[in-house]
């Protein structure tokens, strides 16, 4: 079992940066594949980024590939998302969430048992 507890989101102006961080707790972490999602007012909540228990497998959904990186330290058992040239649709509840690889489910909030509590993320027009 792992805990995840999110940090590092806040309000910032379109075009600009954020750096969210996801925390685990239990040594599972390093064995599980992590992923970020989002979920805005009134829709459901949707794939951002996921990165393998190795940090050497990447994937992203097409609205962020190229403005967002995911990473992880496992010695620190933390994963990150940089994010970067904000939009305004950005805005959003992040959440991180990590398991064992589960394939293209891990894609979907359904591959995924272990889930922090959210971080707002707000990005002013």
């Amino acid at each position: 079992q792992v805990q995840l507890v999110e940090s590092g989101g806040g309000l910032v102006q379109a075009g600009g940066s954020l750096r969210l961080s996801c925390a685990a707790s239990g040594r599972a972490f390093s064995y599980y594949a992590m992923g970020w999602f989002r979920q805005a007012p009134g829709k459901e909540r949707e794939f951002v980024a996921y990165i393998g228990w190795r940090g050497d497998n990447e994937y992203y959904s097409d609205s962020v590939k190229g403005r967002f990186t995911i990473s992880r330290d496992n010695a620190k058992n933390t994963v990150y998302l940089q994010m970067d040239s904000l939009k305004p649709d950005d805005t959003a509840v992040y959440y991180c969430a990590g398991d064992y690889s589960a394939g293209a489910a891990s894609y979907t909030p359904e591959g995924y048992r272990y889930w922090g509590q959210g971080t707002q993320v707000t990005v002013s027009s």
